[in-house]
């Protein structure tokens, strides 16, 4: 065993982490794979083993071959005569297999230069194995890392042992990244690639900031206070909806803490992303107006079953505020609550009309009403009830008030008609 290869096995069990186990059964398979390179025919040999004495630098080659009588040996790869196996092992027995020192000679010097890289690409198998166990069960934790270099819009991030990408989708559009900034990733997923595993990190996830809030708030980490939803539109603005499961404690006020420090350190590791916090409750029109404050709608009407909001604000100004830049504000209001969140600003011709359009259905449900209480009264259909409501006569004693000849000329019925509605009228109210 060469001195190079002691430091190399020195410096993957320290530096990587690796157990001296797995990289002796690295150097194991190297060796084997150089002896059968050595060797023609070797790949015939169906139990080739390879021993490595890791004080004395020496490799010896092992090959379990069968003991048969000496007139069945036929096979120089996997058996050995009878009459053999007793010189090497007088306990030999037919049948059994005996483990036969086949090393060539100079096999040690010879085979540590080809079994180099051989040896080199196991660890490095072993190495992503590793890697992939210790980060497997890690999807959606958070890790701190140090950005190392740039390939191809990728980020590689040095993780300590291990090493993270960040896919373009991942960055957060606005944030500068250099080699050497340390910052926090959410790990997305550990996936196995043909090159090895593979750990998906990101900044834009919007899990990044509910990891962030359970580090920083006491109150999510002991379950206090839910996070119930988030909201992100990374590098600009976040909406959360806390809520308390204990009266007692503010679930806004345990997130922002004292002075704001709590969210200051969050936003601070967001690059001063804007962070809303917004206590939840599940009406609507209540959760509509804490999100759109400081603006005061003059109008909140919900559509349950489409599950639309509509907010009628004063006029532009509050219109800008209410929807915030480039409309994040009720983007992610309406992406928080699941909703349809529509702003817009107060019209007051279109408010006329409504109060106008509003004022006539009433008037026309009152003839309505008035026009069925005739019908039933004089026992005549509600079409000529109706008749009777729009020339005025909405009940029996605005009825009197008319002439017969009156009603017969209005409606356009015969006046013994007419006549017998009005003394009908009459006698009802006579009695």
């Amino acid at each position: 065993m060469t001195n190079d290869i002691k430091a190399l096995i020195d410096y993957y069990e320290r530096e990587k982490g690796l157990s001296r186990e797995k990289i002796l059964l690295a150097l194991e398979s190297a060796f084997l794979s150089a002896y059968r390179k050595m060797v023609p025919g070797s790949g015939s040999i169906n139990y080739l083993r390879a021993e490595i004495n890791v004080d004395k630098g020496k490799v010896r080659i092992f090959a379990d071959l069968e003991v048969v009588p000496d007139e069945e040996y036929s096979d120089k790869f996997n058996q050995i005569p009878l009459s053999l196996a007793v010189k090497l092992d007088k306990n030999a027995v037919l049948h059994d297999l005996l483990p036969t020192n086949i090393t060539p000679k100079g096999f040690g010097r010879i085979a540590v230069q080809t079994a180099r890289q051989t040896m080199l690409q196991k660890l490095l198998d072993a190495e992503k194995e590793m890697l992939y166990d210790e980060f497997k069960d890690r999807a959606g934790d958070l890790v701190t890392g140090t950005i190392r270099r740039f390939e191809k819009g990728d980020i590689f991030v040095d993780l300590g042992k291990f090493e993270g990408v960040m896919t373009s989708r991942e960055r957060v559009p606005n944030e500068d990244y250099s080699v050497g900034d340390r910052m926090r990733f959410y790990v997305v997923e550990v996936r196995t690639e043909t090159r090895g595993p593979e750990v998906i990190l990101s900044r834009s996830h919007p899990n990044l900031v509910r990891r962030l809030f359970e580090s920083e708030v006491v109150e999510i980490g002991d379950q206090t206070v839910e996070i119930h939803g988030i909201a992100r539109e990374a590098g600009y603005r976040t909406k959360v909806a806390v809520i308390s499961h204990d009266d007692k404690v503010d679930p806004v006020g345990a997130c922002v803490g004292m002075r704001g420090a709590r969210v200051k350190n969050i936003v601070r590791e967001l690059n001063n992303e804007k962070v809303d916090i917004l206590e939840w409750t599940e009406d609507p029109v209540t959760f509509v107006r804490e999100a759109l404050s400081p603006v005061e709608p003059r109008e909140i009407t919900v559509d349950e079953e489409a599950r639309k909001i509509f907010v009628i604000v004063q006029d532009d100004k509050d219109l800008s505020k209410a929807i915030g830049r480039r409309g994040q504000n009720a983007r992610l209001t309406s992406r928080l609550m699941g909703w349809d969140v529509q702003v817009r600003v107060f019209d007051v011709q279109e408010a006329e009309k409504r109060q106008s359009q509003a004022a006539a259905e009433e008037v026309m449900r009152q003839c309505q009403a008035a026009a069925k209480t005739l019908s039933e009264q004089l026992e005549i259909p509600e079409e000529t009830a109706m008749g009777l409501v729009t020339m005025g006569g909405t009940d029996l004693v605005a009825l009197t008030g008319f002439e017969a000849s009156d009603i017969a000329e209005s409606m356009g019925i015969p006046a013994e008609e007419a006549a017998q509605i009005l003394n009908k009228a009459r006698d009802l109210i006579s009695q």
